[in-house]
C-alpha cells in the first residue's frame, strides 16, 4: 500500500491520526522551546550578574557560556541514555535537571555556584535538544514528518521570545533588573527562577505521552508499537510502517561499528562538511544577538526598559522569518536560500560594522550618534531575517540528508558538537571582544558570514526534491571527486 493510496484527509489538521500526531510532536517540542529559553533568559541579566558579583569582561562571558559546553555533554550522551532507558525517562531526567538549574540559578549566592547551576541546566537542554526531535521524528507518520519535525526549530524560537518578553516584564515590573522584585530577590534571579514552569510542564508531558514505538520494537515490545502507531496511522498503512520501522532498526544493528574515520585529516570528506556547516552556523556570531542584544543595545543609547523590548522585538521578527524558511524550503531549495541568507547576513554584519565605527566613548559608555544607532537597529534586525530564515532552520535540514544511514548517527553527534563548541567560543569571546572593538568583532563576523556563501557555492549540492538516499549519493560523490581533484 502506497502513500497515494492512502484515504484524502487522513493526515488533514481535522483526522483523528492528524489530531493525535500532532499533539505527540507539540508536546514533545517543548524541549525545543526549553532549548530556546536557556538560550536567551540571560539575556536580561547578564549585566546584573556582573555588576552584582563584580565579574570581568572575561569572567562574563564564562559564565553565559559555560552552558552550552554543559549542552555539548547532554547532547552526546542523550543517544545512548535514550537506546537504553527509552525516550520518555530521558526527557523527564532532562527536565529535572533544567527545573534544578532554573531555581539554583535564581538563588545563587556566587558566581562559582551560578556557574554550576549553568552546566546543569546546560546538560538538561542537551539531552531535550536530542531527545526531543529523535521523539517527534519517531512518532510521526511519513506522510508528515516534514512538517512535525519543523515544529522544534520552531518551538526553539518561541522560547527564545518568550525569555526575552519575561526578561522585559520582570525588569520593568521591577524598576529594573537590579532591583528588588518579590520575596527580597532581584528581577534578575526571577529571570531564572521562570524557568521552573515550562521545564515542569515539560516534565509532566513525558508521563502523558506514549513511549516512541521505534525505542518499544527495538527493545521486543511489538505489540506496544503496534498499538501506538495504530492511533497514528491510517489501517492501510499500519503494517507498511510497522515493517519500515523494524527493517530501519535492523539496518542500524548491523552499521552499528561502522567508521566515520578516513583520510580527510582522520575523518570521511562528508563529515567535514557536516562540521563546517555547523560551524559557519555559529560564526557570524548570531548568538550574540539573543545573549548580549540587551547590553548591546543599552551601550548604544538605550535604557534599560527599551533594550529589552527591542531584543523582543527582533526575537519575534526570529519567529517570523522561521516560518517563512519553513514555507520556502521544499519550494524554493535549500542551496538559494543558503546563499540568499549568506550575502544579507554580510550586507548586515559589515553596517553593523560601520556604525559602530563612529561610536563614542569607551566600556559601557559607548553611545552611537545620530543616524547610526538606527542604522545598527536595522541592520541587526536584518542579520537575523537573513540568519532565521537560511541557515539557522536549514543546517539541520542538511544534516539530516547529507549522511550516509550507516555513519549517520556518529556524523550527526560530531556535527552537533562541533556546533555547539562553536557557539561556546563566539558566546565566551564577544564581551572582551567588544570591548577592544565592536567594528573589528561584526567585521569578523561579516568575514564568516562572506566566507559560508562561497562554501556553499562550492560545495553544496541543491537536494530539494531527492529522496534522501539520492541525497547522500550526491554529497558522497561530489566530495569524494573534490578529493581526488
Amino acid at each position: 500500500m502506497t502513500s497515494e493510496s492512502i484515504p484524502a484527509g487522513a493526515f488533514s489538521l481535522k483526522s483523528p491520526y492528524g489530531k493525535r500526531a500532532i499533539g505527540l510532536a507539540v508536546a514533545a517540542a517543548v524541549g525545543g522551546f526549553l532549548f530556546g529559553f536557556d538560550s536567551s533568559v540571560i539575556n536580561g541579566a547578564v549585566d546584573s550578574i556582573g555588576s552584582d558579583f563584580g565579574l570581568s569582561d572575561f569572567v562574563t562571558g564564562f559564565v553565559v557560556a559555560i552552558a552550552l559546553l554543559g549542552c555539548a555533554a547532554g547532547a552526546m550522551t542523550a543517544g545512548a541514555l535514550a537506546d537504553k532507558w527509552g525516550r520518555l525517562r530521558v526527557m523527564f531526567i532532562g527536565a529535572i535537571m533544567f527545573f534544578v538549574s532554573s531555581l539554583g540559578s535564581g538563588l545563587a549566592f556566587s558566581v562559582w555556584d551560578l556557574v554550576l547551576w549553568r552546566v546543569v541546566g546546560g546538560l538538561g537542554i542537551g539531552i531535550a535538544s536530542v531527545v526531543a526531535p529523535a521523539y517527534i521524528a519517531e512518532i510521526a507518520p511519513r506522510q508528515i514528518r516534514g512538517g512535525l519535525a519543523s515544529l522544534q526549530q520552531l518551538a526553539i524560537t518561541l522560547g527564545i521570545f518568550v525569555a526575552l518578553l519575561s526578561d522585559a516584564l520582570l525588569a520593568t515590573s521591577a524598576g529594573g533588573a537590579d532591583n528588588v522584585l518579590w520575596f527580597g530577590l532581584d528581577a534578575w534571579r526571577w529571570m531564572f527562577i521562570v524557568g521552573v514552569v515550562p521545564a515542569a510542564v515539560y516534565g509532566v508531558l513525558s508521563f502523558t505521552v506514549p513511549e516512541s514505538p521505534r525505542f518499544l520494537i527495538a527493545t521486543g515490545r511489538s505489540d506496544e508499537a503496534r498499538d501506538i502507531f495504530a492511533r497514528l496511522v491510517p489501517p492501510a498503512d499500519l503494517d507498511k510502517t510497522m515493517n519500515e520501522v523494524t527493517t530501519a532498526i535492523e539496518t542500524d544493528r548491523k552499521n552499528a561499528g561502522a567508521s566515520i574515520r578516513g583520510r580527510a585529516f582522520g575523518l570521511q570528506p562528508i563529515v567535514w562538511i557536516g562540521i563546517i556547516l555547523s560551524i559557519f552556523q555559529q560564526f557570524v556570531g548570531i548568538n550574540v544577538i539573543f545573549y548580549y542584544s540587551t547590553t548591546l543595545w543599552r551601550a548604544v543609547g538605550f535604557g534599560e526598559g527599551s533594550a529589552l523590548l527591542t531584543s523582543v522585538s527582533t526575537s519575534v521578527t526570529n519567529v517570523l522569518v522561521t516560518l517563512i524558511a519553513i514555507f520556502l524550503v521544499d519550494r524554493v531549495g535549500r542551496k538559494p536560500i543558503l546563499l540568499t541568507g549568506s550575502v544579507l547576513m554580510t550586507l548586515s554584519l559589515g553596517m553593523m560594522a560601520v556604525s559602530f565605527s563612529f561610536a563614542e566613548g569607551s566600556g559601557s559608555d559607548v553611545t552611537l550618534p545620530s543616524p547610526w544607532g538606527p542604522i545598527a537597529l536595522v541592520a541587526a534586525n536584518l542579520f537575523v531575517v537573513g540568519f532565521g530564515a537560511s541557515w539557522g532552520p536549514l543546517v539541520w535540514v542538511l544534516l539530516g540528508e547529507i549522511f550516509p544511514s550507516r555513519i549517520r548517527g556518529k556524523a550527526l553527534g560530531i556535527a552537533a558538537g562541533a556546533q555547539w563548541l562553536a557557539n561556546f567560543a563566539v558566546t565566551m569571546t564577544f564581551p572582551a571582544l567588544s570591548a577592544w572593538s565592536l567594528p573589528l568583532t561584526y567585521g569578523m563576523y561579516a568575514l564568516f558570514a562572506a566566507l559560508s556563501f562561497v562554501f556553499v557555492a562550492w560545495k553544496i549540492p541543491e537536494t530539494k526534491g531527492m529522496e534522501l538516499e539520492q541525497t547522500e549519493t550526491l554529497f558522497v560523490r561530489k566530495n569524494a571527486a573534490a578529493a581526488i581533484r
